[in-house]
């Protein structure tokens, strides 16, 4: 049976329309390549709540479940595991983005997404952010 792995990720978007990608850091799965902020849903949280703590530990920004609208969710078969991940839009937090994990950050408008690898689950997003955002 295959472990179903749930984390939750946001779009967040600053006044002028750009959405933030964080690079995976050296030594990380998948390193390099572009991704939403976010992380697993450990037992007992909420997605809300994982990307809440998230945001804090990655970006140590502020944000409250008010401010995530549910946009979609990737559903991904990755060789290892099945990744589930509802994708929340979020434009209020308090702090500014800094890098806390050894990631890069960028903010990127959503026609130049395309410019950015990502990992597989995530390049479906890209397009549906294009429409709705």
């Amino acid at each position: 049976m295959t472990k179903v792995v749930l984390v939750s990720a946001v779009a967040l978007v600053d006044p002028d329309g750009r959405v933030l990608l964080a690079q995976r850091p050296e030594g990380k799965s998948m390193a390099g390549l572009w991704e939403f902020p976010g992380g697993k849903v450990e037992e007992g949280e909420t997605p809300e709540h994982a990307l809440i703590r998230e945001l804090k530990e990655e970006l140590g920004i502020d944000t409250w479940q008010s401010c995530l609208a549910p946009l979609t969710f990737a559903s991904h078969a990755y060789e290892k595991f099945h990744l589930l991940m509802p994708v929340f839009v979020c434009r209020k937090w308090q702090g500014t983005p800094q890098p806390k994990e050894g990631q890069t950050l960028k903010w990127v408008r959503v026609a130049d997404m395309r410019d950015y690898p990502m990992p597989p689950a995530d390049i479906p997003l890209v397009a549906m952010m294009r429409d709705m955002l």
